[in-house]
């Protein structure tokens, strides 16, 4: 049965509080099985036979928004994609990471559209640089998340009214140790 990856958007931030206990009773009262949360940011491994992914999260978004009385953006990624996704390096155009240096993935739903890399370009700078994937953003900062100028509101009005999440990259690679474990070849 495929395992999949939910990052939440919103969750236990903003006012939205939502146990991780609930979380997981909101999930498999979806029909989805072997729910197990990460972290108290919404993030959530689950197992399910669907295998169009856009119809799963659809029926995840809504039945939270029915549960929860507001959007949660949802974004699934397969084993897989995550563990693609965190053995990405940066560029080495970026040059030495100073040891503050942070890597932020900026997960979406859709891939990264021409519009989208176009808005992002002028937002680059010495301390904020932009990678593009299939259907990620890899925002590789020269310091600290609160250091920069896009931290808040600048970059989420770049993204406009593209849904996204943001995870740090270490959060990734503490999932994937967690629920992808390595297999032998």
């Amino acid at each position: 049965m495929p395992r999949y990856l939910a990052f939440l958007r919103g969750i236990n931030v903003g006012g939205h509080r939502v146990t991780m206990d609930r979380l997981t009773t909101l999930f498999t009262g979806l029909g989805l099985r072997d729910v197990a949360t990460f972290l108290a940011s919404g993030n959530v491994v689950f197992s399910s036979d669907a295998d169009d992914t856009v119809r799963l999260r659809d029926m995840i978004q809504d039945g939270l928004h029915d549960q929860l009385g507001y959007e949660v953006a949802t974004f699934l990624r397969s084993p897989t994609e995550l563990v693609a996704i965190t053995q990405r390096q940066p560029p080495d155009t970026l040059g030495r990471q100073p040891a503050d240096a942070s890597h932020y993935v900026i997960l979406l739903d859709a891939p990264v559209s021409k519009a989208l890399r176009a808005g992002l370009a002028p937002l680059q700078s010495a301390m904020d640089q932009f990678e593009f994937a299939k259907t990620e953003v890899h925002w590789h900062i020269q310091g600290k998340l609160t250091d920069s100028p896009l931290f808040g509101p600048g970059l989420d009005r770049a993204f406009g009214r593209v849904p996204t999440t943001t995870r740090n990259m270490n959060t990734l690679r503490r999932i994937v140790a967690k629920v992808c474990p390595p297999t032998d070849a």
